[in-house]
C-alpha cells in the first residue's frame, strides 16, 4: 500500500506522471492516527490549462474510436480493480478513515458502475425525424460534449470519481479530474493509474491535485470543458453553478442532503431500528444520503427510542483497520470540531442528549439528540457526522410536514406495514429519491440519482448519463432541390 502513496503522489497530465510546479504542497494525512501519507506539490493554473488542452487533443480520436473497442478499456479496468482489491481497500482505510465494511461497499459500487460503463459505450443512438418539407431527411445524432471537468469529494472518492469519469469516457469524452485535497490518491491518481494500466490513450484522462487558493476558479472557468460534474456541498455547488452558467457551460451538481427516515405507527420497529442506525452512522455519517433526522410516530416512540439508543451505544468506535469497527474517524479536525459544536449548540438550545458522544482527535463517537426545538436551525442543515436527531410526531400528516421542512431534497425512507401507504407517503416528499421499508443510503448504476431543491441539479446513472455527458446534433439532408422564396 505504501507504494501507492509514494508513486501516485504526483500530477497526471498528458499521460505523464510529474510533480506540480506550485509553491506549496498538499499534505495527505491518515485521519485516524495522523500519519503523513504523501506530500504533493500542487498544480498551477498553467497545469490546469495543460491538462485541459491534452484532454481536448486526445478526445477527437477517442470519439472516433469504435465503441466496441472503447469498452475494452473498462473491461480491463474492472479486472484490475478485482486484482488490486485488497490494496485499494487498504488505501481507502488509510486515506479517508473508512472502515472495512465501508471500503467493501465503495468498491462493490465502483465495480458496478464500471460494468455499466461497458454497456454505456454502445448506448448512444441516432434518430431520423420526419420533416414537413418534401425530400428532407432530419438526422439527430447524439455526440460527446468534448471534455468534462470532474470535481470529486472526500467521503466516497474512488466511487464518486469513477461514477462520472467512467461514463463520460465511455461516451467518447476527455476528462480532467480534480480530487478533494484530503483524498488526492483514492479520488484522483489511483483512478488515473487504473485507467492507464487498462490501456486508456494518453492525454484522455488527466488528474490535477490543487486548491482554489492556488487556481481560483480556473478549473471551472476554463474554455475547454463543456460540462462540469461536481459532487460536494451546496454552498460550493451554488458557486460552481453560477460560474459555469456565466460561461455557458452545463453543470451536473450532486450536493448535500438532510434526509429523514420515517417510522410510521404500523412499522416493524426492530427492522426500522436497524435501518435507521445504518442510515445515520454508515461511514461516520459522512454520506450525503445519511438520515440526519429520525422521525417516529409518537405512539411507538418510546419502544423505538429505547431500542435505537441501545443499538447506537453498541457501535464500536476506533481503528478503521479493525474489522469490528463501525465508527472510524471523520476526515479532519475541522469536521470533528464542527460536530462537537453542533451537539453543544443543540443542548444549549434545550435538546436532550440520549447519547452524547465524545471527541478524541478525529474520532467522534455517536450522539443521539431529542427535544430539539422546532425552530432550531440545526434541523434544517446538513450534519455531516455521527449525530442523530430523534423527532417524535403525531401522525402521518405531521411526518410529511417535518420531512419536507428543509432546503434539501436528496433521499429518505419510510417504514410501514402497508407498502402502498409507504409509496403514497413517498410521493408527497420533495426529494429526488425515497425508499419504502429500507435505509436512506442507496445508489444503483441504472437508476436516476440526484436531488431536488438545494440537493443538486441534474441526474446521474443509467440513461441519464447520456443527458449529462452527450449533446444532440441535427443534420438535415435535402434529397432533390429545395425551393426558396427568392
Amino acid at each position: 500500500m505504501s507504494s501507492y502513496f509514494t508513486d501516485l503522489a504526483q500530477q497526471y497530465i498528458d499521460g505523464e506522471w510529474r510533480p506540480g510546479t506550485g509553491s506549496w504542497d498538499i499534505i495527505d494525512f491518515n485521519p485516524y492516527d495522523g500519519e503523513k501519507l504523501a506530500s504533493i506539490t500542487i498544480a498551477t493554473v498553467d497545469e490546469v490549462d495543460e491538462a485541459y488542452q491534452a484532454a481536448a487533443r486526445a478526445q477527437k480520436q477517442w470519439a472516433d474510436t469504435n465503441p466496441y473497442a472503447r469498452r475494452e478499456v473498462f473491461e480491463k479496468a474492472l479486472g484490475l480493480i478485482n486484482e488490486r482489491e485488497q490494496e485499494i481497500t487498504d488505501v481507502i482505510i488509510a486515506e479517508l478513515g473508512g472502515t472495512r465494511v465501508k471500503a467493501g461497499f465503495e468498491l462493490h459500487l465502483a465495480k458496478e458502475f464500471l460494468r455499466e460503463a461497458i454497456h454505456l459505450s454502445l448506448r448512444p443512438e441516432g434518430r431520423i425525424i420526419p420533416s414537413p418539407i418534401d425530400g428532407k431527411e432530419n438526422r439527430v445524432y447524439r455526440v460527446p460534449v468534448g471534455v468534462v471537468g470532474v470535481i470529486s469529494p472526500f467521503n466516497f472518492p474512488f466511487l464518486l470519481s469513477i461514477k462520472s469519469v467512467a461514463p463520460a469516457l465511455a461516451l467518447g469524452n476527455g476528462i480532467v479530474l480534480k480530487p478533494h485535497q484530503n483524498t488526492p490518491i483514492t479520488g484522483g491518481t489511483l483512478v488515473a493509474k487504473i485507467f492507464e494500466d487498462a490501456g486508456l490513450p494518453k492525454g484522455l484522462l488527466n488528474v490535477v491535485v490543487t486548491d482554489i487558493a492556488e487556481i481560483g476558479d480556473a478549473f471551472i472557468e476554463h474554455p475547454v470543458p463543456k460540462v462540469i460534474s461536481f459532487t460536494g456541498s451546496d454552498k460550493v455547488g451554488r458557486h460552481v453553478a453560477t460560474v459555469t452558467a456565466s460561461h455557458f457551460k452545463r453543470s451536473v451538481l450532486e450536493l448535500g442532503g438532510n434526509s429523514a427516515i420515517v417510522v410510521l405507527d404500523d412499522a416493524d420497529i426492530d427492522y426500522a431500528v436497524d435501518a435507521a442506525v445504518f442510515s445515520r452512522y454508515v461511514h461516520q455519517g459522512q454520506v450525503c444520503m445519511a438520515a440526519n433526522r429520525v422521525i417516529v410516530d409518537r405512539s411507538i416512540a418510546d419502544e423505538f427510542t429505547e431500542k435505537f439508543v441501545a443499538k447506537v451505544k453498541g457501535l464500536k468506535v476506533g481503528d478503521p483497520r479493525d474489522p469490528e469497527t463501525v465508527i472510524g474517524p471523520v476526515i479532519n479536525s475541522s469536521q470533528a470540531d464542527a460536530l462537537a459544536s453542533t451537539v453543544e449548540q443543540a443542548i444549549a438550545e434545550g435538546a436532550t442528549a440520549l447519547v452524547r458522544g465524545e471527541t478524541t482527535d478525529n474520532l467522534v463517537s455517536p450522539s443521539v439528540l431529542t427535544d430539539i426545538p422546532a425552530g432550531s436551525a440545526l434541523l434544517h442543515q446538513e450534519v455531516f457526522g455521527p449525530v442523530a436527531f430523534l423527532i417524535p410526531v403525531d401522525g402521518e400528516e405531521e411526518a410529511v410536514r417535518v420531512v419536507n421542512d428543509t432546503p434539501y431534497g436528496l433521499s429518505g425512507a419510510v417504514h410501514t406495514a402497508n407498502i402502498e401507504r409507504g409509496v403514497n407517503f413517498a410521493k408527497r416528499i420533495d426529494t429526488g429519491m425515497f425508499h419504502v421499508n429500507d435505509g436512506t443510503v442507496h445508489d444503483e448504476p441504472i437508476v436516476p440519482f440526484g436531488g431536488e431543491k438545494s440537493s443538486g441539479v441534474g441526474r446521474l446513472n443509467g440513461e441519464t448519463m447520456l443527458d449529462a455527458f452527450t449533446t444532440l446534433k441535427w443534420i438535415s439532408v435535402q434529397h432533390g432541390r429545395s425551393r426558396f422564396p427568392f
